[in-house]
C-alpha cells in the first residue's frame, strides 16, 4: 500500500466484522496504528464477546500493523471515553474515529416496543455522540487536529420496518454536520483541523441480508477507502459532507436547503388562506421513497394480474 495513513492512530467501532473490520484493515495496510472496538454481539445484542475484536487485532499484528481491542458497549458513554484513551495510552494521541458501530430491531412502527427502539438508537446515535464527544475534546487540542467519520445510511430519508434504524441515521447526519460547524468555529479561533464527514454505505454485511427488495450492492471492502481519505491529510479539507458509497460508485448528498416560498396575505396565514395559496405557492415536493415504494406496488400488481390471467 502507499501509507496513506501513516503514524495516525485511528479508533473503530464495530471493527470487529463488516464494514468496519474492512475499515480497519484497510487502514492498518495504509498505515494507521488502530483501536479496534467491538463487543462482538449477536444481531439480537446477546452473546457478547471480546473474541471478534481480538481476531481483528491479531490480524493487523501478523501483517505488520500495530492495533489494541476494546470489547465494551458503545452505547456506554464511558466506553467512547475509553476508545479514545485507548488510542491515547498506546499511541499518544488520536487522529480519527470511525464509527460503524450498529443494530438492528426490526418492526412496523404501530408494532415497535419502547426496548426496540431505545436498543437502536442507544447504539447507533448515542454510540457516536460517546466517542465523537471524548475525542473533540481530545482533537481541539491538538495541533493536528482529527478526523471523524461516521456512518449512516440512505434509510435516513424513511423507513417502513426500521423507523428507529431511520431516525437513528438521521440524527448521525445532524450530530455529525453539527461536529463538523463546531470544527470550523475551532479552526476560525486557531485549532488545529478538524472534519466530520459520514458516508451512507450499500454493502453486503449481516445487518443487510434481510433487504426485502434487490437494490444495487457493492462489498464491505469498497467502502474502506472513502473512510481512509477522509482521515487522511488530503482529506482533511472535506467537511460536512455526506458519500454513499457502492461497489466502484461514490456519490455526495445535496445540502438541505429551503427551495421555495410563500408569504400570507395579511398579518399572517389563516389555515383556509393556507389551503388556497400552497398548491400553486410553496407546493410540495415528493418523497423519492413513496414514490418508488408506489413504483414496485404498481409493478407487483401488474406482476400477480399477469399471471392470473
Amino acid at each position: 500500500m502507499s501509507g496513506f495513513l501513516e503514524g495516525k492512530n485511528i479508533a473503530i467501532t464495530g471493527a470487529g466484522n463488516g464494514i468496519g473490520k474492512a475499515v480497519a484493515l484497510y487502514c492498518a495496510s495504509e498505515g494507521a496504528n488502530i483501536v479496534v472496538a467491538d463487543y462482538g454481539v449477536s444481531m439480537d445484542g446477546s452473546d457478547p464477546t471480546s473474541e471478534v475484536a481480538d481476531a481483528v487485532v491479531a490480524e493487523i499484528k501478523e501483517s505488520g500493523g500495530d492495533a489494541v481491542a476494546v470489547a465494551g458497549d458503545v452505547s456506554q458513554f464511558s466506553v467512547g471515553g475509553d476508545i479514545v484513551a485507548a488510542s491515547m495510552d498506546n499511541w499518544g494521541s488520536i487522529d480519527g474515529v470511525v464509527c460503524v458501530a450498529g443494530n438492528l430491531r426490526e418492526r412496523m412502527l404501530f408494532n415497535m416496543s419502547e426496548e426496540e427502539w431505545d436498543a437502536v438508537i442507544a447504539v447507533h446515535l448515542k454510540g457516536h455522540f460517546n466517542v465523537y464527544r471524548h475525542a473533540l475534546a481530545v482533537m481541539r487540542k491538538q495541533e493536528t487536529g482529527g478526523s471523524f467519520v461516521g456512518f449512516t445510511s440512505g434509510a435516513f430519508m424513511a423507513s417502513t420496518a426500521q423507523a428507529n434504524y431511520s431516525a437513528a441515521k438521521g440524527g448521525i447526519i445532524s450530530l455529525t454536520k453539527s461536529t463538523a460547524l463546531t470544527a470550523a468555529s475551532l479552526a476560525m479561533r486557531g485549532g488545529g483541523p478538524i472534519n466530520a464527514n459520514c458516508i451512507a454505505p450499500v454493502a453486503k454485511t449481516r445487518m443487510s441480508e434481510n433487504v426485502p427488495f434487490g437494490i444495487e450492492m457493492g462489498e464491505a471492502e469498497d467502502i474502506a477507502p472513502m473512510a481512509a481519505y477522509l482521515l487522511s491529510d488530503p482529506g482533511r479539507h472535506v467537511n460536512g459532507q455526506i458519500y454513499t458509497v457502492v461497489g466502484k460508485r461514490i456519490s455526495v448528498w445535496s445540502q438541505p436547503e429551503e427551495v421555495r416560498t410563500m408569504m400570507a396575505p395579511g398579518d399572517r396565514w389563516t389555515a383556509a388562506e393556507i389551503a388556497e395559496a400552497l398548491p400553486d405557492g410553496v407546493g410540495t415536493e415528493q418523497h423519492p421513497f413513496i414514490a418508488d415504494l408506489e413504483r414496485r406496488m404498481a409493478e407487483m400488481a401488474a406482476e400477480k394480474e399477469q399471471g392470473e390471467s
